[in-house]
């Protein structure tokens, strides 16, 4: 399988599985990747996902540009199933674990994740430029955000790569480790975040990514809406009397 789900727990691992050729994504790989992210969100008992590649060179290098030309059109391509479409579109949690290159595509897809570790050994590119074209799954938007416009400039105009450690300062990943230490350090968070109540970890990242896009008035209304239904529930009930009695709260998703 080109694209393998791997639950433990509350914590799916999601790796792509084309290390002979740098996790390369076919259309085929595309819709198995959004197969197995429907199940992640569709499943209560998972509450949090990593992605990562398979191989000790490549997270993912984006699209198998072999496969480009079988496209018959550019409006059919236009209109592909869009693999960061995939990313962004799940609910739950998901993090970044970027074992090597994240390049074009693997940028995007890296981006789309709400969290990114990396290994010492990971690259960081939007190459599309050196081929012709431009990244089409929010690498602009989503590259700004991350480490401002005058960085998202230099990557996207001149197509060079950056390493890990430039990305930490940058801001496009939150650490950096040892690429051994990476599966186990991303599965640590994975775990940290799915030991919070679920229904609030969604809202916080619904709320984060509407604030992305809009005016300051708005996203605090917004986020005190979200608030109160996150008050409502049952986790947060149990949150005010674990406080109270000081005992660890036990949240069931409801």
């Amino acid at each position: 399988m080109d694209v393998l789900l791997d639950v433990d727990g509350p914590v799916a691992v999601v790796t792509l599985n084309r290390p002979a050729k740098l996790n390369a994504i076919t259309p085929d790989m595309a819709a198995m990747l959004r197969a197995c992210l429907d199940r992640v969100d569709a499943d209560p008992g998972i509450r949090v996902a990593v992605l990562t590649g398979a191989g000790e060179r490549s997270f993912c290098v984006g699209s198998d540009i072999g496969e480009l030309d079988a496209y018959a059109t550019p409006w059919e391509f236009r209109n592909r199933a869009d693999y960061g479409d995939a990313v962004r579109a799940l609910r739950k949690p998901i993090v970044a674990a970027v074992n090597g290159y994240a390049y074009g595509g693997g940028l995007e897809l890296a981006l789309a994740c709400d969290i990114r570790l990396a290994a010492e050994t990971a690259m960081f590119a939007a190459p599309e430029i050196k081929l012709g074209w431009i990244g089409g799954s929010g690498q602009s938007a989503l590259l700004a955000h991350a480490v401002g416009p005058g960085n998202a400039a230099k990557m996207l105009l001149t197509g060079d790569p950056i390493d890990a450690a430039r990305a930490a300062a940058w801001g496009l990943v939150t650490d950096v480790h040892p690429r051994e230490e990476l599966i186990p350090a991303a599965r640590r968070l994975a775990e940290t975040i799915a030991a919070r109540p679920p229904i609030a970890a969604q809202t916080a990242k619904a709320n984060l990514r509407a604030a992305y896009s809009m005016p300051l008035d708005q996203a605090i209304r917004y986020e005190r809406d979200l608030q109160t239904v996150c008050f409502a529930t049952a986790d947060a009930a149990e949150g005010r009397a674990a406080f109270a009695a000081r005992r660890e709260p036990v949240f069931e998703g409801r």
